[in-house]
C-alpha cells in the first residue's frame, strides 16, 4: 500500500536506503517500443549521489539492471518491466542514534507512530534513495511520450534559498541545464547558487528552493474531469517526492494578484485547427485538461532535514534530548531532484496519454 502509482501506466517501487537494493516494476508500457537503456542510466546518473562537491559524498554507481520485460535488451514486450539498482556503499552504523532519538523534520517519528517499527538505517522507504525506481520508470515514460507525441519534459533549478534565476521555458535546453552542477541554466546565477550552498553547508546547515519544469508539445486532451484533473494528478505526483512542500502551475500564486481581464488566456486562430492561446497563464491546462500549450509547473523543496547542528528532539520514550545529524547528506537536495521532478511529470503524462487513447481514440 502506498508504493504504487498510475492507472494504465503503473509503477511500483521497492527497497530501502541501506538494504540490498532499490528498484521498480513498470506495468502497462505498450509493446514494441524500442527503449534506449543508456538513456535510463543517464537519468539515474543525474540523480545519483556523489556527483559533485555540493551533493552527498555517498558513493553509488547506481547501475541499473533490467530484469524483465524486454526482448534482446531493447524492445518492450508489453509485460512488466523490472529494474533493480543494488546498494553498494551502505553504512547503517551512521544511523544508530536513531534508535534512541527522532531526527527533527524526518519521517522517523511518524513512521514509528504509524507502524510501531521503522527502518532506522537512512530512513528506509522515506529516504530519497527510493526515487531511483521513479527516475528509472520516468525515463521509460519520457521515451514513450517522445515517440507517441514528440513531447519533451525538462526541469531545472529556479531558486536556491534567496537566489532566483530567470529562465525562459520555451528556450531552455538540456545542455544548458546540465552545464552546471547546480542544474541552473543561467551561468551567472548558478555560480551564486553554488557559493550559497557551499557557505550554508560549511556552517553545518542546509537550504531549499524551487524547481521549475516545462512540458513542451504535450498532447492536447490529457486529463479527466473533476477528480482526475491533469494538474491535480501532477500535484500529487510531484508532492509525493521527498522534501516537497509546494506546487504551482502557470501563473501560480502570482496569478491571484491579477484581474480576470489580465489573467485570461485569449484563444487565437491556427491554420491546423488546434487550440492556441496568446498567453499561457493557465500553464497549459484548462478545466483539468491539457490544451496543447506548454505545461509549466514549479515545485518547492524544503531545506534538507539532516544538518550537523545540534537540535532539540525527544527519544522513543518521549524524553527530551538533543541530536546532531550524522551520515552523508546533501546540504541542498535540489540539484539531484531535477530528474526526479521530470520523472514524476512524465509518468503522469504517460498514464493520461494511454487513458486518453483508451477512451477517445476509437473514432
Amino acid at each position: 500500500m502506498g508504493s504504487s502509482y498510475g492507472d494504465l501506466f503503473r509503477i511500483s517501487t521497492f527497497g530501502e536506503s541501506h538494504g540490498g537494493g532499490v528498484g521498480v516494476i513498470v506495468e502497462g508500457c505498450p509493446p514494441r517500443l524500442d527503449l534506449d537503456v543508456e538513456a535510463i542510466q543517464a537519468d539515474l546518473d543525474r540523480r545519483r549521489p556523489g556527483q559533485s562537491h555540493i551533493t552527498t559524498p555517498r558513493k553509488e554507481a547506481d547501475q541499473v539492471e533490467v530484469l524483465s520485460g524486454l526482448l534482446d535488451g531493447q524492445t518492450t514486450l508489453g509485460t512488466p518491466i523490472a529494474m533493480l539498482v543494488r546498494n553498494k556503499d551502505q553504512r547503517p552504523g551512521d544511523y544508530k542514534d536513531m534508535a534512541m532519538a527522532f531526527r527533527p523534520s524526518h519521517a522517523d517519528a511518524t513512521y514509528q507512530v504509524k507502524y510501531g517499527v521503522q527502518a532506522r538505517s537512512g530512513g528506509g522507504r522515506a529516504s530519497a534513495r527510493e526515487t531511483i525506481g521513479r527516475v528509472a520508470a520516468g525515463a521509460i515514460a519520457k521515451q514513450l511520450l517522445a515517440k507517441a507525441a514528440d513531447t519533451e519534459v525538462l526541469a531545472w533549478v529556479k531558486r536556491i534559498h534567496t537566489i532566483e534565476a530567470t529562465v525562459d521555458p520555451q528556450a531552455v535546453t538540456l545542455e544548458a541545464i546540465e552545464s552546471s552542477i547546480v542544474r541552473c541554466p543561467d551561468a551567472s546565477t548558478a555560480a551564486q547558487m553554488i557559493e550559497r550552498i557551499e557557505t550554508i553547508g560549511r556552517d553545518g546547515d542546509s537550504c531549499g528552493g524551487v524547481i521549475e519544469c516545462v512540458v513542451r508539445n504535450p498532447a492536447p486532451g490529457l486529463g479527466m474531469p473533476v477528480f482526475d484533473k491533469l494538474e491535480a494528478d501532477l500535484a500529487k505526483a510531484v508532492m509525493s517526492l521527498p522534501a516537497t512542500k509546494g506546487f504551482e502551475i502557470g501563473s501560480g500564486f502570482s496569478g491571484t494578484l491579477l484581474k480576470g481581464s489580465e489573467h485570461n488566456d485569449a484563444f487565437v486562430p491556427r491554420d491546423d485547427g488546434r487550440l492556441q492561446t496568446a498567453t499561457n497563464n493557465s500553464g497549459g491546462i484548462q478545466g483539468g485538461i491539457s490544451n496543447g500549450e506548454p505545461i509549466v509547473i514549479r515545485v518547492a523543496f524544503k531545506p534538507t532535514a539532516t544538518i550537523r547542528k545540534e537540535q532539540q528532539t525527544v527519544d522513543s520514550d518521549g524524553k527530551a534530548t538533543t541530536l546532531a545529524g550524522k551520515g552523508r547528506h546533501d546540504p541542498c537536495v535540489l540539484p539531484r531532484a531535477v530528474p526526479m521532478v521530470e520523472a514524476m511529470v512524465a509518468l503522469v503524462l504517460a498514464d493520461h496519454l494511454l487513458r486518453q487513447q483508451g477512451q477517445c481514440s476509437l473514432w
